[in-house]
């Protein structure tokens, strides 16, 4: 169940990013949900496997800019996850640019945070 509150959580924060940010795009069709649905599954599973490596082996850099570089971490595993789903489902999020993955990142760490707060979930 836990697991279900965190997809659905992440799937409303790349739903806003998508609507806030440009240069980030829906693949796969005409319904968006599903593109947006699908691809929160694998940024919510890259968030779970992949996530903590990351942060653990970029943790001197991390400690060296104070913690802005797990920004640059977030922004990595959206990448990641729109390359599997591109991949594997043809269906998810086509990003332009770094810039724009690095503000997506930031917007959906914001918008998750909100949504958990509401959800009470921690």
């Amino acid at each position: 169940m836990n697991f279900i509150i965190r997809w659905l959580v992440t799937a409303v924060a790349v739903g806003v990013a998508v609507w806030l940010v440009p240069g980030m795009e829906i693949l796969g069709g005409t319904d968006a949900w599903v593109g947006i649905a699908i691809f929160g599954l694998i940024l919510s599973l890259v968030n779970i496997s992949i996530k903590p490596i990351m942060q653990v082996l970029s943790l001197p850099i991390s400690v060296i800019t104070l913690g802005i570089f797990y920004l640059v971490v977030n922004t990595l595993m959206l990448y990641i996850a729109a390359w599997l789903a591109n991949g594997i489902f043809q269906v998810g999020l086509v990003i332009d640019s770094f810039g724009s993955a690095f503000v997506a990142s930031i917007v959906i760490s914001i918008v998750s945070a909100l949504v958990n707060a509401l959800v009470g979930k921690d």
